[in-house]
């Protein structure tokens, strides 16, 4: 029988600055804690049974560069502690401004070989006014130095629909981001969360927003223009050079298992959705006591029923959609029938296709992946 296989997730909490339409759990002035946090990932990682074989590690944030680079090697040791296969995909995000020629060797040197760079837009002043900590001119410099020192899968993130972004501005940043030619590129709309400081600015009238066909044109944009240039869009806000799709992502939406470790991690094990509490200083004393349970606020616990619906919402947001056999051989159901009510009202409304042993998105579906998805809640 083959080892069942989990994903890894680990959050570092920590920011120099908090940009401004963040609204994750992360702190920029908690430093004097960053120690003792560390130590407690790296037990919880070690009181935590996993079975299974580690497939792949997601370093995310926060801004998991913007601390020491030697507590990434602490928590890399524990995790290689636990059975991390030889081609396990470990991703770390990295920000320009925070990150050394240091840093990046170290995260090599401990058995990263993925970065994700948050660039979000070319254009130095749509940076400041989102409250990024860089210019471009850092990001280029972070590029350079994670390609000298031997990376060779590198993600790089860019943000539609940011106030006064022009349709011109998604060009330039496309042609800066294609020439330099990273594996990976996600492409994400802007969301405005309540009570973040853009809402804020946003509601006061200093900002404004791109009409919503402007944001839709720029998205059509930029999956034609990276489509042209080699890239496959492969899930709704994500494109990839052939076999760099990110596995870690891509198990999530085939509804595979993965744990996550620190304050705010969530996992989904034995059809059970969780997560950490989201008050770090809980987080790390809950640790120090050895009292794993005080810190898991359970969200879920699936039935059947719930699976299979979210086994929809999630493979519909794969561009090659869901495969019915699949669908099948997991639930011994046939999708067709079971959602026939939903399918039937989607392909009227032509937001989704069916075509032989495939379910997937049309154009006009991808536009609207919202209602789509809400069909399946």
């Amino acid at each position: 029988m083959k080892n069942k296989e989990i994903g890894v997730y680990i959050h570092i909490p920590f920011c120099k600055q908090k940009c401004y339409y963040c609204d994750f759990i992360s702190y920029c002035n908690k430093d004097n804690i960053i120690e003792d946090y560390v130590k407690a990932v790296k037990k919880e990682i070690k009181m935590q049974n996993i079975q299974s074989q580690i497939t792949t590690v997601y370093i995310g944030g926060g801004t998991p560069s913007y601390i020491d680079s030697k507590y990434i090697k602490y928590i890399m040791e524990e995790i290689k502690q636990k059975n991390v296969t030889k081609e396990a995909e470990i991703t770390i995000e990295v920000n320009p401004g925070t990150v050394t020629k240091q840093k990046l060797e170290q995260y090599k040197k401990c058995g990263i070989n993925r970065l994700s760079i948050g660039l979000q837009s070319t254009q130095n002043e749509l940076l400041k006014q989102i409250g990024r900590i860089h210019n471009f001119e850092q990001f280029l410099e972070t590029y350079k130095l994670a390609r000298s020192v031997g990376f060779k899968n590198i993600s790089v993130d860019l943000i539609i629909g940011l106030p006064n972004q022009r349709i011109k501005d998604i060009k330039e940043s496309l042609e800066k981001i294609i020439e330099l030619a990273p594996e990976h590129v996600s492409v994400y709309s802007l969301i405005v969360e309540e009570n973040t400081p853009i809402a804020v600015k946003i509601e006061k009238g200093e900002l404004e927003l791109p009409e919503e066909d402007i944001e839709r044109n720029m998205y059509w944009y930029v999956k034609n223009t990276l489509e042209l240039n080699g890239y496959k869009h492969y899930e709704i806000s994500n494109f990839a050079k052939p076999g760099y799709e990110s596995k870690h992502n891509m198990n999530c939406w085939n509804q595979k298992e993965y744990i996550g470790f620190g304050a705010a991690a969530h996992s989904y094990r034995d059809i059970a959705r969780y997560s950490n509490t989201e008050n770090v200083e809980e987080y790390i004393k809950n640790i120090k006591h050895s009292r794993l349970e005080r810190n898991r606020i359970i969200h879920e616990i699936q039935k059947e029923d719930d699976q299979k619906k979210e086994y929809m919402l999630l493979g519909l947001r794969k561009i090659d959609g869901i495969h019915i056999s699949e669908f099948k051989n997991k639930f011994r159901d046939n999708p067709i029938y079971l959602f026939r009510n939903e399918l039937k009202k989607l392909t009227d409304e032509k937001l989704v296709v069916i075509d032989n042993d495939i379910i997937k998105l049309t154009n006009k579906g991808i536009d609207l992946a919202n209602f789509v998805w809400e069909e399946f809640v």
